[in-house]
């Protein structure tokens, strides 16, 4: 063998199932956690990710939601990435909750190396970024208010009588 560097590329499914193993373990400081939407998805592309805000931001005590869609291209192509809850801050777009590969550098240069973990980590360092840290929110639970899925349907609204309703199909 030569001086060159031999590389072993662990494939998609293995690389999930790390993750899934790592997310139900639990995480570090246990502000971030994550685990997939559905057991029965055997291409492992539904996740759901957790952050709980940062103290001594406008995001303290709030609880994050976040949806992770993990391609078939995965983890050579970083997941899509949007807030399930309302959040205004820099690198995500207000309307739709996607996080902006463009403007999140993780995911503008994404490496195969990342996790959603990594993701989450790195989205609660931005919360407590000079740019997002004192930023006006939302007001707490309107969560997901107005916000339609890429098939028309409305997930979640409050109408004016209090009534709550969900997958409320838009004509």
């Amino acid at each position: 063998m030569g001086p060159e560097e031999s590389t072993v590329v662990v494939p998609r499914s293995f690389r999930l199932l790390e993750e899934l193993e790592r997310g139900e373990k639990g995480i570090g400081d246990g502000t971030v956690s994550y685990g997939m939407d559905d057991a029965d998805d055997i291409y492992m592309q539904s996740w759901t990710g957790t952050i709980i805000g940062p103290p001594n931001t406008v995001h303290e005590g709030r609880i994050y939601q976040l949806k992770f869609f993990c391609g078939l291209e995965y983890p050579d192509k970083p997941p899509l990435v949007r807030f399930e809850t309302q959040i205004n801050m820099s690198v995500v777009n207000y309307e739709t909750g996607e996080v902006e590969p463009k403007l999140f550098p993780m995911l503008a240069d994404w490496q195969r190396e990342y996790t959603m973990e990594d993701i989450l980590m790195e989205l609660k360092r931005e919360m407590m970024s000079s740019r997002n840290r004192r930023l006006a929110q939302p007001t707490e639970g309107n969560e997901e208010e107005g916000r339609i899925d890429p098939k028309g349907v409305m997930k979640c609204c409050i109408i004016r009588t209090s009534m709550h309703c969900s997958n409320a199909h838009l004509l």
